[in-house]
This record gives structure tokens, sequence and C-alpha cells, in this order.
């Protein structure tokens, strides 16, 4: 008996050892040699000086950093809860359809999500451009006739790139929300019927009792998603006032590439790294307990 659980366990050890192995060469010794690295005065390559928690201090006073995190915490708030719901609401639709006909709605809205960021860019830059934009004869509706560029003034600009982020990554929220509306069994919506139950009240008594894990999920991807926003916001901002778009992910890639300030860089991976981890794990918290409700 004592033979085969040693059995079991180098078993085990030989499954888990290769993954545990890779997992912290690739992410837990990297995540400490930053945290390390936030306690000193070190450039992007070398090493530096220790200096304890100043660059914390340094770092939580920096108005940039202020600005970094309200924008990022507005495009937060632009982008999770509208592109989950609006995935809902796409997913119930595309569930009512059919055979090859549901295939291909289902293609075509999952279809951006696989194109690279670079495609994208350019691809909503000609749309929205301030000259020829297919978007401009609307814009001009709301500006007296006049267009404007949408990614060079301010308070246009986030909610324009929240627009086409909600555009290139829904497909994947649909198609997890698919999954789990197919894991509903008919028979409960049949059921419901024979009560005289209408379509509002079997979503608010059936569909979103049941699919609320895969909103939490959903909801739970698209915050830590957010949160980590570089791509989008850098591209649009190339040739604007970069300073009054700047986001969290740009702010360390400023601090670490542009003024080789590694230790200072370090340090805002490291609050960002914490913010995510504890909103992230209260949000998730949060919503699973509801559901459990």
């Amino acid at each position: 008996m004592l033979r085969d659980k040693r059995q079991e366990y180098l078993v085990a050890l030989l499954l888990v050892g290769p993954f545990v192995l890779i997992y912290g060469a690739l992410f837990d010794w990297p995540t400490i040699q930053m945290a390390m690295l936030s306690f000193t005065k070190a450039p992007l390559i070398g090493a530096g000086d220790w200096v304890g928690w100043d660059n914390y201090a340094k770092i939580l006073s920096h108005k940039l950093f202020h600005q970094a995190f309200w924008n990022t915490a507005y495009f937060v708030l632009l982008t999770v809860i509208p592109n989950t719901l609006i995935s809902l609401v796409i997913a119930l639709a595309v569930n009512r359809l059919k055979g090859p006909v549901q295939g291909f709605v289902l293609a075509c809205f999952f279809l951006p999500y696989i194109l690279p960021v670079s495609v994208v860019f350019l691809t909503w830059n000609w749309i929205i451009d301030v000259q020829y934009g297919l978007v401009q004869g609307l814009v001009a509706l709301f500006n007296g006739g006049q267009p404007i560029s949408l990614t060079r003034t301010i308070p246009l600009f986030m909610p324009t790139v929240a627009f086409v982020t909600i555009w290139w990554t829904m497909g994947f929220n649909i198609l997890l929300f698919i999954a789990g509306l197919r894991n509903i069994s008919p028979e409960i919506y049949e059921a419901a019927s024979l009560d005289s139950a209408g379509r509002w009240r079997q979503f608010q008594r059936i569909t979103w009792p049941l699919i609320w894990p895969v909103t939490a999920l959903v909801l739970t991807i698209q915050l830590i998603a957010q949160l980590k926003i570089f791509d989008q916001v850098y591209l649009f901002s190339i040739g604007g006032r970069q300073d009054a778009t700047i986001t969290l992910v740009q702010y360390v890639y400023k601090l670490a590439f542009q003024q080789n300030k590694g230790g200072e860089a370090a340090t805002a991976a490291m609050l960002l790294f914490g913010m995510i981890i504890i909103l992230s794990v209260l949000q998730y918290q949060l919503l699973r307990a509801r559901g459990e409700k």
C-alpha cells in the first residue's frame, strides 16, 4: 500500500514537475526579480543602488502616474461593462439562429478578434480619418457640419479607442456566452413556456442566473485585459499629446524604454500588478457571491 502511494506521488511529480519548473522560471522568478529591482535606482539594464521605498513614494507622488491611473480607470469604465453587455445581447440573438446562418454570423463577429492590433489600428485610423474617413459624415452632423479628429481631440480620444476595443474584442466574449447558453437545457424553456412565461421572464428567471458564472468570467477577463491596455492607446496617440492620454502600461514603458529608469519602471509595474490582483480577485469573489445567492 505504501509502495503504491509512493508510485502515485512519483507519477504526479513527473507530470506536474515540468510545468512547475517552467512556470517558476518564466513567471515567478522574473516577478521576484522585478520586485527586487523596484527597490533600487537602476537603469533598464544593469544593477543600481538600493533605495528602499523611495521609488514607491516618488511614483505615487508623480503627477503623470496619477494621470495614467485615472486614464486607465476611465478606459476600464468605458469598456468592461459595456463590452460584456453588448456581447451578451449579441450572443442571445445569435443563439436563436440555426444551422449555417448561425455559424456565418458568429464567424463575422469573431473575425476581428483574430486580427493583430496593427491591422485594427490601420483599419480604424482610415475609417475615422478627419479628411476622408467614412464616419466623418456622421460626426459632422453633431459638430455643426464640420469634421473633427476623434483621436486628436482629448475628450473624444478614450471613447473612440474604447469603441474600437469593444469592436475588436467582443467576438471572444460572444463565443463564451454562446457556450454558456448552449449548456442550458431546452426543456427548461419548454416548461417555462407551458407556464405562460414570456421571453423577458425566461431571461430573468432562467437565462441570466444560469449564465452568471460565464458573465463573471467575462467581466474578470475584461477587467484584467483593460487594466493592461497599451497597444491601441499607444498607436492612436502617435503624433498627439501622449501624456494627456497615457495609461499605466504606457507609463511603465515611458520610464523603462524612453527614460532608462529601470527601478522606477519596475516600481510602477509592481503597483499595476498589485492593482490587477486585488481588483480581479475582489471582483470575481463579489460576482461569485452574487451568483451563489
